[in-house]
């Protein structure tokens, strides 16, 4: 079985072509700026990048474009799109709709578009991505795999905000969480990789980037996630404020005169490491120059110090941590921000080994052998994850 996967943002789309007898990727790409000026389509086969810049108007023409490269006769992975015979697509919120992955169908894209209140920037965007390949491949099965279904499995008392009751009843505000899949694919290979069964373990998982969330995995069940309502709670990210007072927001508000619109472009797009450094929101550029900045040190030790509190604080919802486990673009290839974290959690039976630390983007263990607590990276893989739902799902139909 051939699956496609889709990732469609309000003007990306990522994809995979991944064959699921081996889970090899034949090929895969990253279209930018659709409906922007210089659009482009870059198509990796054979460890080559094709590139194509053209107008693209919308997602389906660009979708258009990535079915072309897929059957190119010289740099296309399959002859035909009958060789296609299942597509997943990522959707970042399922609300309380959806605690699973599912099959498409017109109920299930109403449910999705029931949930663009909860996120107006992706859930359009991923709805015009399934519409678009429906139309493009008409007859080929779809499957839709949730960010936020992972996390459903939280208990009231986690996920319920201290709020009149009567917000969660009409607009469901509560705490539903982000990169599930993500959360779900590490703690799964992580308990493989120590040859456990995840529902045996206690885990705490660090998905650790320019997006950041932590997760308490308790026995293969989340019970509490770092992200909210949207993913601005948590740990303050790249360009993300994180947990904050929230009489800040009007106060700024008040002083600068901004509309809700202004000031949650503030919180989303200007504050995070971006604004205690002054310097990036990448942390590799901090990074370099930590030594010598102060606002950069500032920057790396707050976001350290966010990340250990809640490693510490889901250890103690738990009643106790089996392993750590570091994904994401910092998370694994960060050695310094791992050390950073690990550094004063001793006290939990998890100490680094630093030769063992020194590596980037490969599982591995980087505890010392006499750790109670297990501390690991395990590169993420969303993509494969989105495709073994698809395949089971179709499989079953």
């Amino acid at each position: 079985m051939k699956v496609l996967v889709i990732n469609c943002g309000s003007s990306s789309l990522k994809y995979q072509l991944i064959d699921m007898e081996n889970e090899a990727v034949l090929a895969s790409g990253l279209v930018e700026r659709i409906g922007i000026e210089g659009a482009k389509l870059t198509h990796k086969f054979n460890g080559e990048k094709f590139v194509t810049e053209t107008e693209m108007k919308d997602h389906k023409v660009a979708l258009t474009l990535v079915l072309d490269e897929l059957t190119n006769n010289e740099h296309g992975a399959i002859k035909s799109l009958q060789e296609i015979n299942a597509v997943g697509h990522r959707v970042v919120h399922g609300g309380e709709k959806f605690n699973k992955s599912v099959l498409v169908d017109d109920t299930v894209l109403k449910e999705i578009r029931e949930c663009i209140d909860l996120a107006p920037l992706h859930n359009p965007a991923n709805l015009m991505g399934i519409e678009a390949i429906q139309s493009l491949i008409p007859g080929v099965p779809n499957v839709v795999v949730f960010d936020t279904a992972f996390h459903q499995t939280m208990p009231a008392e986690n996920y319920l905000y201290a709020l009149p009751y009567e917000y969660y009843e009409k607009y469901k505000v509560r705490r539903y969480g982000f990169h599930g899949t993500s959360h779900n694919f590490v703690s799964q290979r992580a308990a493989e990789f120590l040859g456990k069964k995840r529902e045996d373990l206690r885990i705490v998982t660090c998905h650790l980037g320019n997006g950041s969330s932590m997760a308490a995995v308790d026995h293969g069940k989340v019970i509490d996630t770092s992200m909210g309502l949207t993913p601005l709670e948590g740990v303050c990210m790249g360009t993300r404020c994180g947990d904050l007072d929230p009489a800040i927001v009007t106060f700024i508000m008040e002083k600068e005169g901004l509309t809700p619109k202004e000031m949650d472009n503030v919180m989303n797009k200007k504050s995070g490491v971006l604004a205690l450094s002054g310097i990036s929101s990448d942390f590799r550029d901090i990074e370099e120059v930590e030594d010598t900045n102060e606002r950069a040190r500032i920057a790396l030790t707050q976001f350290a110090n966010r990340v250990r509190k809640y490693v510490a604080g889901y250890a103690a919802q738990m009643g106790g941590v089996d392993a750590i486990v570091f994904t994401a673009g910092v998370g694994e290839n960060s050695a310094s921000m791992r050390e950073a974290i690990l550094s004063k959690l001793e006290f939990m039976g998890v100490k680094v080994d630093p030769e063992k630390n020194n590596m980037r983007g490969k599982e591995a263990i980087i505890s010392t052998d006499d750790s109670t607590v297990t501390a690991l990276v395990i590169p993420t893989n969303e993509e494969l994850m989105i495709a073994r739902d698809t395949k089971r799902l179709v499989e079953v139909k």
